[in-house]
């Protein structure tokens, strides 16, 4: 049975907060080992994909402002897991990219992250699919206009 706002869940913004804090625990331990925090573990997954991303474009994936990722990209080359180039095309443009030392813990890594994300799903049963694709709405959604006007 589903709880509703009106049952005790609270407002929207607390429970995706509450959440997001009770995913990275369960993830905490697994990343741990390597030294990983939560949001460095998201940097490192995105650029295991072999591709640079720009790093505004990083930032904007895993939902931390500019100066938040270069903390987080800092200490991922500290560990030798990332690397930074000037990209050719634009040279205002700094390009991260993912380590072979990187790729190899990520490849190491990702079955058991993919393992502690499963088993949480697992315990909505038919509801997990819904909460997918229910927050993949959501964060599509840019820019809501509140729906009554602030009083003054």
């Amino acid at each position: 049975m589903a709880v509703t706002a009106s049952e005790g869940a609270g407002p929207l913004n607390r429970v995706l907060a509450q959440a997001e804090r009770q995913v990275a625990r369960q993830l905490e331990p697994v990343l741990a080992e390597d030294q990983l925090t939560v949001d460095r573990w998201r940097v490192l997954d995105l650029l295991a994909d072999g591709e640079g991303h720009a790093m505004f474009a990083v930032a904007t994936a895993i939902a931390v402002p500019g100066p938040s990722l270069t903390k987080i990209v800092d200490r991922l080359v500290d560990a030798a897991l990332v690397y930074r180039l000037v990209d050719d095309r634009d040279r205002r443009r700094v390009l991260a990219f993912a380590s072979s030392h990187g790729l190899e813990t990520h490849a190491r890594l990702a079955p058991r992250v993919a393992a502690v994300e499963n088993a949480i799903l697992e315990t909505l049963g038919a509801d997990a699919d819904m909460l997918r694709q229910l927050l993949g709405q959501l964060t599509g959604v840019q820019d809501l206009q509140p729906s009554v006007e602030p009083v003054a």
